[in-house]
């Protein structure tokens, strides 16, 4: 039991580290290619990697019913929401985007009240809802010549949408009960949606795919975000998932943009004002007032069921 919990802590630091390392290695990446194509084909390679390993190992296809639900969540979390943001980072810096994607704990609060509707509305909810926006909002004085830049209002604007792709398919994945191993899911989920944004770039963005011309900072940005941010990383937080209460493997939401406004400042040199610093701790402090607020009204309506 104690050698799972240490396994399960050094997983959740893995997932705290590496994913915060995704944003970088997708800045880089989309340098090159258009983050359409480069999060199709992260996530279709990342998915058949995924799949054909449990199928090697004897699992069945999951039932009609299972790869649909799949489907949907998959569409939603890794089209809308990785395929938008990876887009997003051609337009906005790495750390920046991080920042918006960290209020997605938010967005999720949000979805939950209108579809399922099982988080009270407290006052530590609604004051972590403004912190976390009202950071964001001061992380932008950085950037009031950018703002009126097209481009840049248009990563922004995809940015704050993937947030709320995201948010629906992580509702969705708790509400639909989906009887299938966890990380098997994830890989059809990757892999359904891969094949979707590729297909999305290449019919409708006029991409292609020449891997003749692929520079080698490109294949060392695409291998990184296949095997370390989506194979490695994710098959980390699943195991820290099932040994962990969520509540402490949510920790990582706080770490991920820390990490990558830091190396977005050391080895992409964009900007670090001490404003960008104080506003992101507001963001991730308003975060955690939000997911307190969450775990709370859990245990409180548990509490009730049970009386």
């Amino acid at each position: 039991m104690r050698k799972s919990n240490t396994n399960a802590y050094i997983a959740l630091a893995i997932v705290s580290i590496f994913w915060g390392t995704t944003y970088l290695a997708s800045r880089v990446g989309v340098r090159h290619m258009h983050g359409v194509m480069l999060a199709g084909l992260r996530q279709s390679a990342a998915g058949i990697l995924i799949t054909g390993f449990f199928l090697l190992r004897g699992y069945k296809l999951p039932g009609k019913l299972v790869l649909s639900k799949l489907f949907v969540i998959g569409t939603l979390m890794m089209c809308g929401g990785n395929g938008l943001l990876t887009w997003a980072l051609q337009y906005i810096p790495s750390g920046l985007g991080a920042i918006i994607a960290a209020t997605i704990p938010i967005w999720i609060t949000i979805t939950s009240y209108f579809l399922v509707q099982r988080t009270r509305l407290s006052l530590q909810l609604i004051i972590g809802m403004i912190l976390g926006f009202g950071g964001v909002a001061g992380i932008f004085y950085n950037y009031l010549s950018s703002l009126m830049n097209p481009d840049f209002q248009f990563g922004i604007i995809i940015g704050f949408v993937s947030c709320i792709f995201w948010a629906l398919g992580s509702v969705l994945t708790a509400k639909w009960s989906l009887g299938v191993n966890y990380l098997y899911g994830a890989g059809f989920q990757m892999m359904f949606s891969g094949v979707i944004m590729l297909l999305v770039a290449t019919l409708f963005l006029g991409q292609h795919i020449a891997v003749a011309t692929f520079t080698t900072e490109l294949w060392e940005s695409l291998l990184y975000l296949v095997l370390v941010g989506s194979v490695f990383s994710y098959s980390a937080y699943v195991f820290a998932l099932n040994n962990l209460p969520p509540a402490q493997v949510s920790i990582y939401a706080y770490i991920n943009p820390v990490v990558a406004v830091l190396l977005g400042w050391l080895l992409l040199h964009e900007s670090l004002t001490w404003l960008t610093g104080v506003c992101s701790l507001v963001t991730i402090g308003g975060v955690y007032l939000v997911n307190s607020a969450v775990n709370k009204s859990k245990k409180s309506l548990a509490a009730t069921a049970k009386l």
